[in-house]
């Protein structure tokens, strides 16, 4: 007599193990069922100088950084901590004032941004490219200048 778990004939066969996967898989979003870009990106940027001065951690930002852009601003972030110690400066908020955002949509679901900001040393810039995955908004890239 079969087991009940293990009786292949009472299994459900709705779909392949491919399907499923497929199912289960991070899905692009539209551009139209994304919520309003603008405030993440202006966020999204105050947060990564954050992180470069020192008085925010990375993993805040994660929810909102792709695999590769969050590697990126890790060793960033490493770099930054390293010359700060190696000159004994101690970390502090940075008051910086954005100047410029500007936004384009290659495709549907996919906004590239460049937001220039001023700070108290130097103006610099901030390029992301975002994409719409399973109903949000990813920095996939990340670049400052």
């Amino acid at each position: 007599m079969a087991h009940p778990a293990t009786d292949d004939a009472r299994l459900p066969r709705s779909g392949s193990a491919l399907d499923v996967a497929e199912y289960f898989a991070p899905q692009r979003t539209s551009s139209e069922d994304l919520p309003e870009i603008e405030p993440l990106v202006k966020n999204l940027t105050i947060g990564v100088l954050e992180v470069l001065a020192g008085v925010r951690e990375v993993d805040q930002l994660a929810r909102w950084l792709g695999e590769d852009a969050y590697r990126a601003l890790v060793t960033r972030s490493n770099l930054s901590a390293r010359a700060r110690s190696a000159r004994g400066v101690a970390a502090v908020r940075p008051a910086h004032r954005i100047l410029t955002q500007r936004l384009c949509e290659p495709t549907d679901g996919v906004v590239e941004a460049v937001v220039v900001v001023a700070g108290p040393a130097r103006t610099r810039a901030v390029a992301m490219r975002f994409e719409g995955w399973d109903g949000r908004w990813r920095a996939n890239s990340l670049a400052l200048l």
